[in-house]
C-alpha cells in the first residue's frame, strides 16, 4: 500500500512540473495616475536597482500604450556566451497599458526568453544556474511593485520552447530573415543608424545594445505605418501584450537578420 501510494505521489508531482510550464509575460502590479508617472516609477525602479533603461516609446502612437526596455552587463555577458543571435534575449521589455483609468504593467519572461533564444546553452548546468538566477533577480526587483506577478500568455516546456515552432513547415528561430550583406560591421551599423535616423519605411530606432569589440548589435525597431505597423498589428495580437514590442534587428559581422515574423509573433 504504502509504495503504491509513494508511485502515485511521484505520477502527480511530475504531472504538475510539467503541466506549470513557462509562460511569456508576468502581470506585476496596476497603477493609479498617468503614464508618465507610472513609466517614471518603473525606470526609477530598474535604475535604482543595477539595470540600465536603453530605451523607451510609445507603440503605435498609442497614449494609452508604453515600453521600458533595459538590461545590465550580467544580461549582456550571459547572452553573448551562446552566439547564433542570443544576443536578441539581452533587451528585457516592461509593457504598460492604461485600461479604464489604470495603468496595467506587465513584463516579458526572462526565463521564457532564454528558453526561446538561448535555446541549447540552457542545457548545460552552469550556464543555466546563471541564467535562472538572473531571472530570479529581476522578478525579486519588479514583484516589489506589487505582490501580484500573475502570469499570463500560455504556458509551454522549457524543452518544446527550446524547440519552438508554431507548427510544421513554419520557421523556428534557426530561420531568420536576411535584411542585407555589408563590407563591415561598422558600414552596416552605420547604415542602420542612418536610415532609422531618418525614419525611412516610417521606422524609428528604440534601442541599442552594441557589442562592437564582437561585431555584434541588436536594434529595437517601432513601427510607425498605421497600415502595417504597431496600430495594426498589435490589436490583433492583443495590446495586453505590448510588452513584446519594439521588434528587433540584430546585425552580427556584416550580416543583418531578423527573427521570422511566423515565429516571432507567435513566440511572444
Amino acid at each position: 500500500m504504502m509504495k503504491r501510494f509513494l508511485g502515485l505521489t511521484l505520477v502527480l508531482l511530475l504531472s504538475s512540473a510539467y503541466l506549470s510550464g513557462i509562460a511569456p509575460y508576468y502581470h506585476i502590479t496596476t497603477l493609479s495616475g498617468s503614464m508618465e508617472k507610472a513609466s517614471e516609477k518603473v525606470s526609477a525602479l530598474l535604475t535604482g536597482n543595477g539595470y540600465d533603461v536603453i530605451g523607451t516609446y510609445t507603440p503605435g502612437g498609442n497614449p494609452d500604450l508604453y515600453v521600458i526596455v533595459f538590461t545590465n552587463e550580467k544580461i549582456k555577458s550571459l547572452c553573448l556566451r551562446s552566439g547564433n543571435r542570443g544576443m536578441l534575449a539581452a533587451a528585457m521589455k516592461v509593457g504598460l497599458q492604461k485600461r479604464e483609468g489604470k495603468i496595467a504593467v506587465s513584463m516579458v519572461n526572462p526565463q521564457y526568453l532564454f528558453y526561446a533564444y538561448l535555446r541549447e546553452k540552457m542545457h548545460e548546468n552552469a550556464f543555466k544556474s546563471t541564467a535562472l538566477g538572473i531571472d530570479t533577480e529581476i522578478k525579486r526587483t519588479m514583484k516589489s511593485m506589487g505582490s501580484s506577478m500573475k502570469s499570463f500568455g500560455g504556458d509551454i516546456d522549457a524543452d518544446k520552447l527550446i524547440k519552438y515552432r508554431y507548427m510544421m513547415g513554419m520557421p523556428d528561430f534557426g530561420d531568420p530573415v536576411k535584411l542585407a550583406e555589408f563590407r563591415s560591421f561598422q558600414e552596416g551599423l552605420a547604415t542602420i543608424r542612418r536610415n532609422l535616423t531618418s525614419g525611412k519605411n516610417k521606422t524609428v530606432r528604440v534601442y541599442e545594445i552594441v557589442e562592437a569589440d564582437r561585431k555584434i548589435v541588436v536594434i529595437g525597431v517601432g513601427l510607425k505605418s498605421k497600415e502595417e505597423g504597431e496600430a495594426h498589428f498589435l490589436p490583433i495580437i492583443g495590446e495586453s501584450h505590448v510588452a513584446a514590442m519594439p521588434y528587433e534587428i540584430i546585425l552580427q559581422g556584416n550580416k543583418a537578420t531578423m527573427l521570422h515574423g511566423r515565429y516571432r509573433f507567435a513566440l511572444l
